[in-house]
């Protein structure tokens, strides 16, 4: 006769372990080994066995105490197994049955009588498209929405008027079926009713007994100010309705803001470029710039090098959530050089030239350093 292994051993846990520790490591070891997993290994099916005798003494404090002292033997009162004791299986199953919600989702233990319980509408979610000049001051905009209403024929019973819902045959009611596996029994949702425990005897002719139809629901969605491209939007309650008279899921809109042919967009912040004439960086002059709302004066300094930099202070886009507060607008500067001159203008160049006595000079930094540093 082989004897039995140690079951602190079997478990792989040690003598003081918690509750909490046997529960996660049987599960561990049951979920390895269990027979829908390992078809046809007996090996597989005597280590998921003994795993389960193993939980069924450690799992019971006064069990756990017996062993502890006089081992396997219990006192005298021994492991009795599972086979032919009606009692065991009850207190397997209850032991076991988040363990079944792994393998077959959990189905058919919710509600009365195993029935299910009222559900949830489907969240939805949709994308919409705004201009950057409409991230300034929000927008609202309609909306079509197609989605499931609860049916107004049978107010979402699924049943024809006059007709009643009969108990399910498969199930007798419970909305579940018990299936045998090896020496204990399982509880699955019943394939007949879906869980219901009950069957419509005449579907409604609206809705074909699912007890909702698709509409089109018409939206005013107010985009607030600020919204950030590739965002969330949530307005609660406006998903599918509920089955059963289940709450209605959530409308998601996902807000994707257009680039824009001029500003670049960073957070609340804007960036553009303009070309300025040379004589205008040289001699200074306010020059006309563009704005997200229309444009505005910006004054350049004499001797402005290309690449200079200015900011205009809350000309940005407002900040989500803080109302009256505004990113800034930044510029950079960029030198218009003219391809084509007349003769007078060469002639007027080439006396400056002299006058100033120009000459090619190299910097000490290389170009691309330059062109970092201008970024």
């Amino acid at each position: 006769m082989v004897s039995k292994r140690d079951y602190y051993e079997v478990l792989g846990v040690s003598r003081n372990a918690s509750a909490d520790d046997i529960k996660k490591s049987y599960r561990k070891l049951a979920l390895q080994y269990h027979p829908d997993r390992n078809h046809g290994n007996k090996s597989a099916e005597e280590k998921f066995k003994e795993a389960a005798e193993a939980y069924a003494v450690l799992s019971d404090a006064d069990k756990r105490a017996q062993y502890n002292q006089f081992g396997h033997s219990l006192g005298g009162r021994g492991f009795q197994g599972f086979e032919g004791y009606e009692d065991n299986f009850r207190v397997f199953n209850d032991i076991f049955g988040d363990l079944f919600d792994d393998f077959f989702g959990g189905g058919g233990r919710g509600g009365s009588g195993g029935r299910t319980r009222a559900r949830r509408g489907r969240d939805l979610e949709f994308s919409v498209e705004i201009e950057l000049q409409e991230v300034l001051k929000g927008k609202e905009m309609p909306l079509e929405i197609p989605r499931r209403e609860t049916c107004n024929e049978c107010q979402g019973s699924g049943a024809a008027k006059g007709s009643k819902k009969t108990v399910c045959q498969e199930c007798a009611g419970r909305g579940e079926i018990r299936v045998s596996q090896g020496f204990f029994t399982l509880r699955r949702t019943c394939p007949r009713c879906h869980g219901e425990g009950e069957k419509i005897e005449k579907p409604c002719t609206t809705c074909r007994g699912s007890g909702r139809i698709q509409k089109t629901r018409k939206l005013s969605i107010k985009i607030p100010p600020g919204m950030e491209s590739d965002a969330r939007l949530k307005i609660t309650g406006e998903g599918e309705a509920g089955e059963l008279g289940g709450p209605r899921g959530d409308l998601y809109l996902h807000v994707i803001v257009k680039n824009h042919p001029i500003f670049e967009r960073r957070d609340a912040d804007l960036y553009c470029e303009i070309l300025i004439p040379f004589t205008v960086a040289a001699l200074g002059g306010e020059v006309a710039v563009p704005t997200i709302e229309d444009e505005t004066s910006l004054k350049v300094p004499a001797g402005t090098p290309s690449g200079k930099i200015f900011k205009l202070k809350e000309f940005g886009l407002p900040i989500l959530g803080h109302s009256g507060v505004r990113g800034n607008q930044f510029i950079r500067i960029e030198i218009e050089v003219p391809s084509k001159l007349s003769d007078t203008e060469k002639k007027l160049l080439q006396d400056l030239a002299r006058q100033r006595q120009e000459k090619i000079q190299v910097k000490p930094k290389g170009f691309f350093d330059q062109l970092k540093e201008s970024f």
